[in-house]
């Protein structure tokens, strides 16, 4: 494919064919995505339909491969650059001699029929199929120079003389100009684009080609795409990690930036996960392979990114739309170009000099271009930066949002609670902790682990319970120690039958402090009672409170929803610098509150973990999920922060800003382009300015143009997370 008129006419090709649903084809990424009915179409179908449309079904290569093409394109622009410079300089000094004019029938011939050849054949393709495109203008104009030149050579009294009498102008190295700078930009347009893969090939280049795999006492040296789950690996410092594991042995200081973005190295020990294409910088450590290749995170990360790369956003529809008949648009008007020169009075060179001109200054592929680029560069960097957006549909949305709604526990916090405090009543304290961690031993919650890590702490012994029940949102019942014990809220245990008024003002005390009040009652016998008030805190994660101010640094609003009680989740949200709060909110409530904040008018994104929070995700105009490069493949949403840092959430929506604001100005010069260029080509402005454009400039116009567009979608390679601002400068919404 060489332009957006290609692309129109493939997916309408597969959109034709029967079965298929749904059809997009990405020009940067030359791939289509297809959704079909695999009991009504086939792929021998599909492939059939594309090249039944005049294209051929290319093989994949791996990103990290050479640019073939690219070196395709050197080769015809330099071969065409060759023959062009004699031409222009001997149309230039106005050679008209018969030997020079012989002389540039020869090169232009060999221009046209060599490197030239393909716009000819692909043109033809098009015109078969009762179609034109990007080729069908070049072959034109080019062809059409050739024809009237050649005429003008071997027949010069068919057609009328020069204005000096002389016999009449040629404009062979019009024709050689065309096809040359045509060439020259489709070359510069390739380079360009291999850029636009750079994120892609940087993933894939750092899985390493071998691993050291350990066999009892012998080392084996084994390419990695060969590792299977439970071999044992070497990495030793300077080394990159072969595949995703576990480390059994060693410890060592691990570079995941590629992965997560986060530029500072993470300490590894024993037990520890370490993920494929990451790199050990410090010590040296055996790991146990506990993913296949194509499930470890750096494949799944690289698979979104491609995925997202190909995609296409809202905005660039009326892009296609035009572009869809922009060709024949184009064609019509340099024959109508053609035809009022000639009733004006023109001569037919200086009638044909339009024509060509309009036919080779007209270019599809800027505004083809101009969308899939940016969104090929801007995930690719968000990749970089520990961002990965799923789509450019997605990429368009997060450039919009102005509210955020951010879930409390995972996300602004740790996810990692402490017991901070216990508040005993008539017992003594390692008595009731020892009882309420054995009763949450087989708990999953984290509040649970948190007391059983702190009992172990203290060194007292925790045993299984006899019997245990847990009761979802509000938390347990057990028989530990010869005890029955309820462990939760003051509702859980209100409903159990317990007393909790005497505990109420412990409770509300520690959750002023942003300590989440856990409640432990002895039942049985005469009373039940409450026998110590836990205190557990979930730190804010390191980063939130700079991530909340740059946020509202773009002029984001800012708030907290949480199912944690209304004290603690406003202890939290004072220290984060957050006013807005939703508490006690439960998670199938979530979506609600999200809902509303989209009827207000607010474009919304919901930030949480993925996994309670998954209606309020879907529900919001933006899910963002926090999750670690393993868990990325499962994460909910349509942006995931794959560093698993809240602080990474300002450059996501910094960075679709960007991209969007970079595929607006593509947009807009591509249109300008085209909308100042054609007139200016057919002579519009002649009769009041005397400006008229020569087909030579056109042709290398046209081929700077798609150029352009690429150069300025490259600058967002260039993008950086912004730093923290100053309260000075921080916006006070």
């Amino acid at each position: 494919m060489t332009c957006a008129a290609c692309v129109s006419r493939v997916e309408r090709a597969l959109r034709q064919t029967e079965g298929v649903d749904g059809a997009s084809v990405n020009l940067v990424t030359k791939r289509a995505s297809v959704r079909f009915d695999p009991s009504r179409a086939t792929r021998e179908a599909l492939e059939h339909a594309i090249e039944d449309a005049g294209y051929r079904i290319g093989t994949i290569e791996p990103p990290e491969a050479p640019d073939r093409e690219s070196r395709a394109r050197a080769r015809d622009a330099a071969l065409a650059a060759a023959i062009a410079v004699p031409l222009l300089v001997l149309g230039m000094t106005h050679a008209s001699s018969a030997a020079a004019r012989a002389v540039e029938l020869v090169l232009a011939t060999a221009l046209l029929a060599g490197p030239g050849r393909t716009f000819f054949v692909l043109a033809l393709h098009a015109a078969r199929k009762a179609s034109a495109d990007m080729n069908t203008l070049v072959a034109l104009g080019a062809g059409a120079a050739w024809a009237y030149s050649t005429v003008a050579v071997v027949a010069p009294s068919a057609l009328p003389r020069s204005a000096h009498g002389g016999a009449p102008h040629v404009y062979f190295e019009a024709a050689g100009a065309i096809v040359a700078f045509v060439l020259l930009g489709r070359w510069l347009e390739a380079r360009a684009r291999r850029r636009l893969g750079d994120a892609v090939r940087g993933l894939v280049s750092l899985r390493p080609p071998t691993a050291c795999v350990l066999r009892g006492e012998d080392e084996l040296e084994t390419i990695t795409a060969a590792l299977e789950l439970g071999d044992r690996v070497r990495v030793r410092p300077g080394e990159r990690v072969p595949a995703d594991g576990e480390i059994e042995r060693g410890a060592a200081s691990v570079d995941e930036s590629m992965l997560t973005g986060e530029s500072a190295p993470i300490e590894k020990v024993v037990g520890a996960r370490v993920y494929a294409g990451t790199l050990d910088r410090d010590g040296e450590i055996v790991l146990r392979v506990t993913r296949a290749q194509q499930d470890s995170a750096l494949a799944h990360i690289t698979e979104a990114l491609e995925q997202a790369q190909g995609s296409k956003a809202p905005i660039a529809r009326l892009a296609d739309r035009v572009s869809g008949v922009f060709a024949l648009g184009v064609l019509a008007i340099a024959t109508i170009t053609l035809v009022v020169w000639l009733f004006a009075g023109a001569s037919l060179p200086v009638a044909l000099e339009r024509f060509v001109a309009v036919l080779v200054i007209a270019c599809p592929c800027a505004l083809g271009l101009a969308t899939p680029a940016a969104i090929a560069v801007g995930t690719g960097r968000g990749a970089e930066l520990g961002v990965l957006v799923k789509g450019g549909e997605a990429l368009e949305a997060a450039s919009h949002v102005d509210y955020v709604l951010l879930d409390k526990t995972g996300t602004l916090t740790t996810g990692k609670p402490r017991l901070v405090a216990i508040v005993a009543r008539d017992a003594s304290e390692d008595d009731v902790l020892r009882v309420a961690a054995c009763a949450e031993l087989p708990s999953e919650h984290p509040v649970g682990a948190a007391i059983t890590l702190a009992a172990r702490e203290r060194g007292l012994s925790v045993e299984a319970p006899e019997w245990f029940r847990a009761s979802p949102g509000g938390g347990v019942a057990a028989r530990a120690l010869g005890r029955e014990v309820r462990i939760g809220s003051a509702q859980f245990l209100a409903r159990e039958g317990v007393d909790v008024s005497g505990a109420e003002a412990d409770a509300t005390a520690l959750a002023s402090r942003g300590e989440t009040p856990t409640l432990v009652a002895f039942v049985g016998g005469v009373t039940s009672r409450v026998v110590a008030v836990l205190g557990v805190r979930d730190e804010p994660a390191p980063g939130a409170r700079s991530a909340v101010e740059r946020l509202r640094a773009l002029g984001v609003g800012v708030a907290i929803l949480s199912g944690d009680r209304a004290a603690v989740v406003r202890a939290i949200a004072a220290e984060l610098g957050v006013e807005t709060t939703f508490a006690e909110v439960r998670p199938e409530d979530k979506a609600r509150v999200v809902r509303e904040a989209r009827e207000a008018g607010h474009v919304v994104a919901m930030v949480g973990d993925g996994i309670n929070d998954a209606p309020a995700l879907a529900t919001a105009d933006v899910g963002v999920t926090v999750a670690r490069a393993a868990d990325v493949a499962a994460a909910a949403g349509d942006v995931a922060l794959v560093s698993g840092s809240i602080e990474a959430l300002p450059t996501a929506l910094a960075l679709a800003r960007a991209t969007f604001r970079t595929i607006r100005e593509n947009l807009f010069w591509a249109f300008v382009y085209n909308v100042v260029g054609i007139p200016l080509a057919a002579g519009v402005f002649y009769p009041w300015t005397g400006w008229q454009l020569s087909p030579v400039i056109a042709s290398a116009a046209m081929s700077l143009s798609s150029v352009s567009v690429l150069l300025n979608s490259l600058r967002l390679r260039r993008f950086a997370r912004s730093p923290a601002p100053s309260p000075a400068t921080a916006s006070p919404r």
